[in-house]
């Protein structure tokens, strides 16, 4: 049986795999080359496994305006549904593929809203 999601090392497990199947899909690759060719792909994993790590625990260690970060991004590379439907999709199966339980629950529901309101905000629907 599967365990819950019960550390911040188990989120950067998800967040570590959830990248690893990003980072070769040829359609979601262009929203990370950057942090990639500047050789931050480490430091990036730690801020997003921080940014889950206070989702999950009600800890406070992640420090950035998540939002604004991917409008910022929009700006130079474009989200469309299709994006949103990909990043929820190896969300979800790394997720799925290692724990089960109220966390990781939890972490799914909340990627959704996430991921909801993000399209809103970029008026992805009408793409």
């Amino acid at each position: 049986m599967k365990a819950d999601i019960s550390t911040k090392a188990d989120i950067k497990l998800i967040i570590s795999k959830f990248y690893d199947l990003l980072l070769v899909d040829k359609k979601m690759i262009p929203f990370f080359e950057d942090i990639l060719v500047e050789d931050q792909l480490e430091h990036h994993l730690n801020v997003i496994t921080d940014f889950w790590n206070d989702i999950i625990f009600d800890t406070i260690t992640y420090h950035n305006n998540v939002m604004q970060k991917h409008l910022n991004k929009n700006a130079f590379v474009n989200f469309k549904k299709e994006h949103f439907t990909i990043w929820m999709s190896y969300f979800f199966e790394v997720i799925d593929n290692n724990f089960k339980g109220i966390n990781a629950h939890k972490m799914k529901n909340r990627a959704n809203s996430i991921a909801t309101v993000m399209q809103l905000k970029m008026n992805v629907f009408k793409n």
